[in-house]
């Protein structure tokens, strides 16, 4: 055991973790960061399509089972700064309406215990703190705002830019996509960020990406009372013999067993992997896992639905920097269906690699290049709804067993044809491809970038297992600051409402730790 006793252990550094650290350095407590991952190298790998995508470079060599008992290898990654390493960056806030009741025609999705304008504030802080871009205002659904995003829209180039015209000839009103980049247009010779065509699904190899662990961890780490311990697996979480204390966190690294203490203890190892800590941390007080009288604790997964499609364009698409674009006219419905439909966005650009791989060699070089050449990228994100029996669970062994059957596929299918019936407004072939590289193989299980939902948060201990300072209601000290606490997915990217949360967290823990006044 760790002689040391520390005054907050984080477990996991990515967008909940390391932003939570960041919140919490300048405090003079004492902080460990456990992270299971190393530091992602630095190479030129980080840019080469073929060993991102094809030779799942960075992705996790993990086996995990779906309900079936099939198995499936997630697309995770586990390295200092979390899945934020790899992320696209686009950072949206929720919609207001996101947070109250909102009918689907496949069920309820339900209201949070907070509203708005209580993570409005913190969404302010987010953007400045991850370096967003954006416009405020152009995006008819935005939920309110006074202040101005920290740095302007990043542009389109001509191919996007031509896109964002036809759509609005056609009526709709697209939109410049917040994204978290250290970009700077007005000055390219001292940008850190080259707007180069590796960035979505990538890691950044000149670190101008504002991921969790440049950001965040790695100026948190320039304060003497905050240390990273790396390739730190958390088994389990004990408690005292009352259960109501996190007592001992028991981690194995280089094959050795050790402890470590400390007054609070916070899970931020994402949905699916703090679930499975607090399952595998059952004990004679906490039978069905710790924290988990409600017996919600790994239920409610939600990931969103999502698809990747490819529209072939009529002319050329030079684009390297894709990811610009937004369209929300269909978020709360269209004129022949009341329900939400969801978000589409641009995706990072597919290249020829890309579609040589997803033909198994078989398209010949030269027309995977001119396929290349004329693609435009979609991302499409549905809500999916909080099911019971969607939900994490452990083996003997404690290896994760995901259970999940998709949900409101009609909104998701409706969402994909109104795209595809704009293709002849937008100089594009009427078709569009499925682009399976983005996760690798296209097992929708597989797809956990948007995973949520797992330990939601609420005031009723019979329905929710946290309370809204995302404390747990049964552990006096056991605090959650990843997307598990969601209580509804909405259709946005969910990261910068998780970074949000975790800054409104990290002031909760601030004032109970009685150090608000130093940091502020």
């Amino acid at each position: 055991m760790s002689a040391d006793r520390y005054d907050v252990i984080i477990i996991g550094s990515g967008a909940g973790g390391g932003t939570l650290a960041h919140r919490l350095a300048p405090s003079g407590k004492r902080i460990l960061i456990l992270e299971r991952g190393d530091y992602l190298p630095r190479e030129t790998e980080n840019w080469s399509t073929e060993a991102v995508f094809a030779g799942e470079r960075y992705k996790a060599r993990e086996t995990w089972h779906d309900q079936e008992g099939k198995p499936f290898h997630p697309g995770i990654h586990y390295w200092v700064g979390g899945n934020t390493k790899m992320y696209g960056a686009v950072l949206l806030r929720l919609r207001e309406r996101d947070f109250g009741i909102v009918q689907h025609a496949d069920g309820v999705s339900p209201a949070w215990p907070l509203s708005y304008q209580d993570f409005a504030p913190y969404y302010t802080e987010a953007e400045r703190l991850y370096h967003v871009h954006g416009e405020r205002g152009s995006d008819p659904t935005e939920p309110p705002s006074a202040d101005p995003y920290p740095h302007p829209a990043v542009s389109h180039e001509p191919r996007i830019q031509q896109l964002a015209d036809d759509l609005a000839r056609a009526g709709h009103r697209p939109f410049p996509l917040p994204v978290g980049i250290m970009l700077d247009e007005a000055r390219p010779h001292d940008s850190a960020c080259i707007r180069c065509a590796t960035c979505d699904g990538y890691p950044c190899l000149v670190q101008a990406k504002a991921d969790a662990h440049v950001v965040c961890v790695k100026p948190a780490l320039q304060y003497p009372n905050v240390s990273l311990l790396t390739g730190a697996y958390v088994e389990r979480i004990d408690t005292s013999a009352t259960g109501r204390e996190a007592s001992e966190i028991v981690v194995r690294r280089n094959g050795e067993e050790e402890r470590y203490r400390a007054d609070i203890a916070v899970v931020a190892a994402g949905a699916i992997n703090s679930a499975a800590l607090l399952l595998r941390s059952a004990s004679w007080m906490h039978p069905d896992g710790l924290a988990n009288g409600s017996g919600v604790v790994g239920r409610h997964y939600m990931c969103h639905t999502n698809s990747a499609l490819i529209a072939i364009s009529r002319t050329p698409n030079p684009t390297r920097f894709q990811k610009t674009l937004g369209l929300n006219d269909f978020y709360y419905g269209s004129d022949d269906w009341e329900f939400p439909l969801g978000h589409i966005q641009m995706l990072g650009k597919t290249d020829a690699t890309m579609f040589e791989g997803e033909s198994h060699h078989l398209l010949p070089g030269f027309a995977a290049g001119k396929l290349a050449s004329h693609a435009l990228d979609f991302w499409l994100t549905s809500e999916d709804l909080p099911r019971p029996d969607n939900r994490v669970a452990v083996d003997r062994d404690g290896g994760i067993r995901l259970h999940y059957t998709p949900n409101n596929l009609d909104a998701h299918d409706r969402l994909t044809r109104k795209l595809r019936h704009l293709l002849n407004h937008l100089g594009c072939e009427p078709h569009l491809l499925p682009q399976n590289a983005y996760f690798g193989k296209r097992i929708p299980i597989a797809g956990t970038g948007h995973q949520n939902g797992t330990i939601r948060f609420g005031h009723d201990p019979a329905n929710s297992a946290f309370d809204i300072n995302c404390r747990a209601h049964e552990v006096d000290n056991l605090y959650v600051v990843d997307g598990s606490f969601f209580v509804s997915s909405a259709a946005v990217n969910p990261t910068l409402t998780i970074i949000a949360n975790a800054l409104r967290v990290g002031d909760h823990l601030l004032e109970r730790l009685g150090a608000r006044s130093a940091v502020r």
